[in-house]
């Protein structure tokens, strides 16, 4: 083992272990990144790695409109308008109110499809409906965070853009090839949460409202304006649409902008105020989204600097299983020690999907392996963000959910695994 290898695996302990810490991401990644290449005597290529994540205009011009769009929908409520549209029907379901709410929250998780955002607008009314239905707090914070992985549907997400770029792919082509695997991996999450609810005899029959009785307080308008609650689905449908029906192409940037003026136009909110939030979410996509993307490269440029990536694709190329194991259990593993697969979907996908055909796969087909599995794991962690606010919100400690998620969560990575 030379003396490069031998400081790149000891920097990637400390990097992992600096983000169990929850060290801020972006930083431990840049750092790590630098140390190896400087260490390597290639300080170059992490500042070439550097300059060229920054720039990657498809990337830039996706994510940031979608951010846009989103911190745009958020400010004219339009997503509580879509959330109370879609709960308002349920009845007394009695313990199929679970697989109910489960998929509403699915289907809004493709028109919101930041974790915080819909876990924010969804979770004040969904949780106290289960709760109020006879489900106890946890399985009902379960059961919203777990109905998350449907927003991969989004073209706007980034691992979408990332994946399909490194594919050749345009993104909806690259969303349709994988529809089929997530509405699967949806269905099967509900069902494997059913099993969880009673394994743990988390649902008991309520007793009837005393007439009276205190309701508990939703954060949903109390008249739903149906032209509001399609302003999220707005860019989804346009896309959709012209992929399937049309031979025009359209740009993730024109459906989010179509969008935006739909919802400006309906709710007929102030212009200024809109436009500054559209543009300050813009910001905040490059800033978190993006930067993670570049810290990523950064990392990713550090280990090949120091001969990793090379050691691992020479060690690959003649046992794809192997390629499929470190796509899948990889970022799963550090999704669960980071609460974000986020990371380590965008590192691996970086670094390792690239030499995809020389394992004998395709680089969407690894790509969409990583990402789906590090979402796994982030949802099979105490420390991820969306399990701590619906936690949070119920009133439990976050450990009470990972018992319920991690379980389904398992048993869908092995199915990722066997079946992708």
């Amino acid at each position: 083992m030379s003396l490069n290898i031998a400081f790149a695996l000891v920097t990637v302990l400390v990097t992992i272990y600096a983000l169990i810490k929850r060290y801020e991401t972006r930083c431990v990644l840049v750092v790590a990144g630098f140390a190896m290449a400087i260490f390597s005597l290639k300080p170059m290529i992490a500042f070439q790695q550097f300059d060229a994540s920054m720039t990657k205009a498809s990337l830039i011009i996706a994510i940031c409109s979608a951010m846009g769009f989103a911190a745009a929908i958020s400010l004219t409520k339009c997503d509580v308008h879509l959330v109370a549209l879609l709960t308002r029907p349920l009845k007394s379901l009695g313990v199929f109110l679970l697989p109910a709410c489960m998929a509403v929250t699915g289907i809004c998780a493709v028109a919101i499809p930041s974790t915080a955002g819909l876990c924010a607008a969804v979770g004040p009314s969904m949780i106290p409906i289960l709760i109020r239905s006879g489900f106890r707090p946890a399985i009902a914070a379960t059961a919203i965070v777990c109905s998350t992985t449907p927003a991969l549907l989004n073209p706007g997400v980034a691992h979408n853009v990332f994946v399909s770029k490194l594919a050749n792919m345009e993104v909806m082509e690259f969303i349709g090839q994988f529809t089929l695997p997530l509405v699967l991996f949806a269905a099967a999450t509900i069902a494997g949460l059913m099993i969880v609810c009673v394994a743990y005899r988390d649902y008991k029959k309520p007793q009837v409202q005393e007439k009276g009785e205190m309701q508990t307080a939703s954060n949903l308008p109390e008249k739903v304006n149906i032209f509001y609650a399609i302003a999220p689905l707005v860019p989804v449908v346009i896309l959709l649409y012209v992929s399937l029906y049309t031979t025009m192409k359209m740009s993730v940037a024109t459906a989010m902008l179509i969008g935006t003026a739909y919802a400006l136009a309906v709710t007929r909110s102030n212009p200024a105020e809109v436009t500054k939030k559209f543009f300050d979410g813009m910001g905040k996509g490059y800033a978190n989204i993006l930067g993670i993307i570049i810290a990523a490269g950064v990392f990713a440029a550090g280990l090949k600097a120091a001969g990793i990536i090379d050691l691992v694709v020479e060690s690959l190329t003649s046992a794809n299983h192997l390629a499929r194991i470190g796509g899948a259990f990889g970022p799963y593993i550090m999704g669960v020690l980071t609460g974000s697969g986020d990371a380590a979907a965008f590192a691996f996908n970086e670094a390792v999907t690239p030499n995809a055909p020389n394992f004998g796969l395709q680089i969407a087909d690894l790509g969409w392996l990583a990402v789906i599995c590090g979402s796994f794991g982030r949802l099979s962690s105490p420390l991820a963000g969306g399990v701590i606010l619906v936690a949070g919100m119920a009133g439990v400690n976050p450990m009470e959910v990972v018992k319920r998620s991690a379980p389904v969560m398992v048993c869908l990575l092995f199915a990722a695994y066997f079946l992708l």
